[in-house]
């Protein structure tokens, strides 16, 4: 899979908040992207999800332009911002409601990614009961079901406990051994430097470095 980025940028209410983004993205890697709130790590994630479209240039997946040949990746999952999940729904209904959308997801692929992620899938506790940490690793779930070939996460280890860390970390990098995209953004360098195989550092809606971490 390849995912090739081109004199991208995004306008808003005449703010450009993307300038000039250039990058391709290669299967089988975890790509980082570094940088302080509102830098445009998630921006980016967005354009690259189809949640909106750029101002001008080209995201080209497979050959297909996004919002030209196709209005959202083929296969994705992600993490942006808050999982916004049903109140009164157990973790595991609302998987099953999202897998219903996904004609290769079944129950016991719910079921799969629920223990994957640490949660128990008959757990009777309500979504609306779930501790942080718990609606995370759902969002994580979520992002995950079905191996689609390229996943965004943003922040995935934002209010996981230290024990919780060391599972989200493994289970990203045995992700990455299929020849997914992987692209997570995280603030926090020393995560990167563990977690991606290539840092993206962005700053005020630009790349201004690229590095490989020595695997």
């Amino acid at each position: 899979m390849k995912i090739e980025i081109t004199n991208l940028k995004k306008v808003i209410k005449g703010a450009t908040v993307l300038d000039d983004i250039n990058y391709t993205f290669t299967g089988g890697r975890i790509y980082g992207l570094c940088g302080k709130n509102g830098c445009g790590k998630t921006m980016l994630m967005r354009l690259m999800a189809g949640l909106i479209y750029p101002s001008f240039g080209t995201i080209r997946i497979k050959d297909k332009i996004l919002g030209k040949d196709i209005s959202f990746p083929e296969s994705v999952g992600m993490l942006i911002e808050n999982p916004s999940f049903l109140n009164d729904y157990t973790g595991k209904q609302n998987l099953e409601m999202l897998a219903g959308l996904q004609k290769n997801v079944d129950k016991a692929e719910v079921r799969r990614v629920l223990e994957q992620v640490g949660l128990d899938p008959d757990d009777k506790k309500k979504f609306y009961k779930y501790s942080l940490g718990m609606r995370q690793r759902l969002g994580i779930a979520a992002a995950i079901m079905g191996s689609p070939e390229l996943i965004l996460l943003d922040e995935p280890i934002n209010a996981i406990d230290a024990d919780g860390v060391q599972e989200i970390r493994a289970i990203i990098r045995g992700l990455s051994a299929e020849n997914r995209i992987i692209i997570v953004a995280c603030h926090d360098k020393s995560e990167m430097d563990y977690l991606a195989d290539e840092k993206i550092y962005m700053s005020e809606g630009r790349i201004i470095k690229e590095t490989e971490n020595d695997r």
